[in-house]
């Protein structure tokens, strides 16, 4: 997650900071190991938002997220804004690690949480090097600080250029109770790392009371 000449991956309003690793690894092996894309059918066949919300949740800090089908299961920190207004990314000395930006809504509380992780480091792949292979349906849980969860149903998984990222589709207000999850991804340049970035589109499907 991050661009080897600095510059910020995720573009837009509300965009990570750069990790300087980023490819690092990909670069000692070769350079030809991209992580996994997702396919076309995974994309949206309308407008995001159409879904039936289950009731959001209270505000829970998340401490957790599990991917089954990814076989993910991380630790959430938070993440705030540096001084160029940038998400500051999560450590990239943890590969299993994910964040949460604590500016924004809890997931599973009303409105558009946004969790992002690190694809790779330059000690291999990180916790959301498979992102890309998510499939509309599949499901998800964000473990709260109450001691309740929140789950999720994936509605689609996306790929952006950087420079054609879609602010408001990814970032802007939405109905219900909604997640995305963000990671680098797309084409990769020795000299720029990453051109894109994989975005997950969730709606919450159930809440668990801690």
């Amino acid at each position: 997650m991050g661009g080897q000449d600095g510059r910020s991956p995720w573009p837009g309003t509300l965009a990570a900071g750069a990790a300087l690793v980023l490819g690092a690894w990909m670069l000692q092996d070769g350079g030809h190991r991209l992580p996994p894309a997702p396919t076309a059918d995974q994309a949206f066949g309308g407008s995001p938002g159409s879904e039936v919300f289950a009731p959001p949740r209270p505000r829970a800090v998340p401490t957790r997220i599990r991917i089954p089908v990814l076989q993910v299961d991380a630790p959430v920190t938070g993440l705030g804004l540096d001084g160029g207004g940038q998400l500051e990314p999560p450590s990239d000395t943890d590969r299993n690690l994910a964040g949460w930006y604590r500016g924004g809504v809890t997931p599973g509380q009303r409105g558009t949480a946004v969790m992002a992780g690190h694809v790779d480091t330059r000690r291999g792949p990180a916790v959301f090097y498979r992102l890309g292979t998510l499939r509309k349906g599949d499901q998800l849980e964000v473990a709260g600080a109450d001691r309740g969860s929140a789950f999720f149903a994936v509605d689609a998984v996306e790929v952006y250029r950087k420079k054609d990222f879609p602010d408001a589709k990814v970032y802007g207000p939405a109905p219900g109770s909604q997640l995305r999850i963000i990671t680098c991804g797309g084409g990769f340049t020795e000299q720029n790392g990453y051109d894109g970035n994989v975005v997950v589109f969730a709606h919450l499907v159930r809440g668990v009371s801690g």
